[in-house]
């Protein structure tokens, strides 16, 4: 068919990246995602199946989106995932596949994953201190998440990201441990800010990273990079004299909606077109129906035309009660 129908958004924005949860469900509970407690996750049987997955990827990559993530939730514990992996890296026009993963299930399926196509790897990590980690995670999980990062550097995944947040009081002062830890292993580390999704997200004090950046930029020597790393929102630093690279993803403090390229399908086919705002598009109603191709494609263009402007995470910080492992990632 080729791309003749391009996924441009109302503001010019081409649409070359698409996040996909594969589950809801997570193994932990991370103080800045999901409510100690919580269990209202959506019920399996509305979970989009993995050929529904496979005709909305094979739909955004005929349209040229190229770039797909698949998050969760915790997507390891979504049943079968290197059967799906496999199928999607098939796809024609599928050129970068990632997964985002809490690492917790990785010493399993680092191999099979690779296998079966995977790309890249993104994985979770907040501190090196056990406990910590256990304060933030709501588990001891930081032996399984090492032992993960071994096994996937040993399957053969190359410039494994790893996604720090750093919360005040908390994990700010194991920053600096982290960059040394990830230059010594070749991982690229990414600060992110805490953004205010649901109630645990808006309960989080927010750290402004810009202060952050001026101070490791002086301690480590490091220089603003030209160089991408996948197709997300994160500015990049380099050292010169080394292969570590730092990346920050600033939606608050330095938002980047301007040139945002991304949506997210839920678990149950919802399409939300900007994480800070309401907009969205059920596509389950038209996988059900078995609806052609072209249904599917012209659903997808709707949607896109609804990708607002900017998010409100600053202005309206209440707006958006949905989870972050709802969304996707």
């Amino acid at each position: 068919m080729g791309n003749f129908k391009m996924l441009i958004d109302r503001y010019g924005r081409s649409i070359e990246y698409l996040r996909i949860s594969l589950i809801d469900k997570c193994d932990l509970r991370c103080s800045y995602c999901i409510p100690k407690g919580f269990k209202e996750f959506e019920r399996p049987a509305n979970w989009l199946s993995f050929d529904e997955i496979v005709r909305v990827v094979a739909a955004f990559a005929r349209m040229g989106t190229s770039r797909f993530r698949l998050t969760g939730g915790e997507p390891l514990l979504r049943k079968d995932l290197p059967e799906l992996v496999a199928r999607l890296s098939a796809l024609e026009g599928v050129e970068d596949l990632s997964m985002s993963t809490n690492g917790t299930q990785l010493e399993k399926y680092a191999q099979p994953l690779r296998d079966a196509g995977l790309h890249r790897l993104n994985v979770s990590l907040d501190s090196l201190r056990r406990e910590c980690v256990q304060e933030i995670s709501g588990s001891d999980s930081l032996p399984k998440v090492m032992a993960g990062l071994e096994a996937a550097r040993q399957a053969g995944f190359n410039k494994i990201k790893i996604n720090m947040v750093p919360l005040p009081g908390v994990n700010m002062p194991d920053i600096e441990d982290m960059v040394a830890f990830c230059i010594q292993n070749q991982f690229v580390l990414r600060l992110i800010e805490v953004m205010p999704m649901g109630v645990t997200g808006q309960k989080q004090d927010y750290v402004d990273l810009q202060n952050t950046i001026e101070q490791l930029k002086d301690k480590f020597n490091l220089q603003e990079s030209s160089r991408v790393f996948g197709g997300g929102p994160a500015r990049y630093w380099e050292t010169p004299n080394s292969d570590f690279t730092l990346g920050f993803i600033t939606p608050r403090s330095q938002h980047f909606c301007e040139t945002c390229n991304r949506v997210r399908l839920a678990v149950d086919g919802t399409l939300y077109l900007c994480l800070g705002q309401d907009h969205q598009l059920n596509l389950k109603p038209y996988l059900s129906d078995n609806c052609t191709d072209e249904e599917l494609d012209n659903a997808i263009l709707k949607a896109i035309d609804l990708k607002p402007e900017r998010h409100e995470f600053n202005a309206s910080p209440e707006k958006i009660i949905r989870l972050m492992s709802m969304t996707g990632g």
